[in-house]
């Protein structure tokens, strides 16, 4: 299979792309980034000098660079997207563009060359969420977005689903929790807990800390979305969750601990975020039953792989704070 991958020089993106060129000797990646302050090249450097890897720098609302790339390629996984609710709050404008009439570019595109497989990689926050004793979220969960971010994901994904039903393009969805692991920018909680313990900074905590999240390894996001990909029924939705929901203040805890430090010395409670989203969990069972898949790596296996990662890979995290 040859895939184009939107958004692989970013966290996910750049997992997903690994994740296949490892497990599969016969597909090809072309992937499609505009390096825009949370895309880095770096992320996929080992496989510059492999002839199944190639990279063009462009953006997804280019309407003929999306139409000739679609038209080499046999599928498309989109990931690139605005993610940032922080940023979203400051300035919507931006995510309209990227994460809707990018979308909007991608679908037409795949529609005219042929109505080509495509994977749309959307997120929990499409569902609002949950108060405490809440059922988790699963595929008939009514959209409640509640912040800009979550809306123009929410929009993108009633556009594929959309396209599903008036044109027939061959579409999959898949709504995911909390990502975490390796190349994951440090504007993020986990990342940026880590790093600044690393510097000997205090990690800010919204709030009391009593947001809950559904904490999912990257590399078990990637391989779901691979599965979804190949095995996925076309026209379905799947919930990708990681049976994790600790506080975000106990993640920060469990951050700090992992690092010999101690608690007191690095946490720094700061007024809470508008709007900001108290609980998420994720019911998963489907993709259980349809497609075996469950998570494989446990909270504190994740934790203790990632926190090596960056303090092993200092040179690519540290360019990138001193432009936060």
């Amino acid at each position: 299979m040859k895939i184009l991958v939107t958004g692989g020089a970013g966290f996910i993106g750049s997992n997903f792309i690994n994740y296949v060129l490892e497990n599969y000797g016969n597909d090809s990646i072309i992937n499609l980034d505009l390096l825009t302050y949370a895309g880095n090249k770096e992320n996929n450097k080992k496989w510059e000098s492999d002839e199944r890897y190639s990279f063009v720098k462009g953006d997804i609302c280019d309407k003929s660079l999306v139409n000739d790339l679609i038209s080499q390629v046999d599928a498309v996984v989109h990931f690139a997207a605005e993610s940032h609710v922080d940023r979203s709050n400051e300035s919507s404008e931006p995510f309209v563009r990227t994460n809707v009439i990018g979308t909007l570019t991608l679908l037409d595109a795949a529609l005219k060359n042929g109505k080509k497989r495509f994977h749309h990689v959307s997120t929990d926050e499409v569902f609002g969420q949950l108060k405490p004793g809440e059922k988790a979220f699963n595929e008939q969960t009514s959209y409640k977005p509640r912040n800009p971010y979550s809306a123009s994901k929410a929009s993108s994904d009633h556009f594929v689903r959309a396209y599903h039903q008036t044109h027939g393009l061959p579409i999959t969805i898949s709504n995911c929790s909390n990502n975490y692991g390796f190349f994951h920018h440090p504007e993020k909680l986990i990342p940026l807990a880590i790093t600044n313990i690393l510097e000997g900074k205090k990690v800010p905590v919204y709030g009391e800390g009593a947001q809950i999240r559904d904490w999912l390894f990257v590399t078990d996001h990637c391989r779901a979305i691979d599965l979804i990909l190949r095995d996925g029924r076309i026209g379905e939705t799947y919930c990708v969750g990681g049976d994790n929901q600790p506080t975000n203040l106990e993640i920060v805890k469990t951050l700090i601990k992992s690092l010999g430090k101690n608690e007191k010395d690095f946490i720094s409670f700061v007024p809470d975020r508008a709007g900001h989203d108290f609980r998420y969990d994720i019911d998963y069972t489907k993709i259980n039953k349809e497609l075996g898949w469950k998570p494989s790596v446990t909270l504190e296996e994740g934790i203790e792989q990632t926190v090596n990662w960056y303090k092993e890979n200092e040179n690519w995290w540290k360019p990138i704070k001193e432009n936060l």
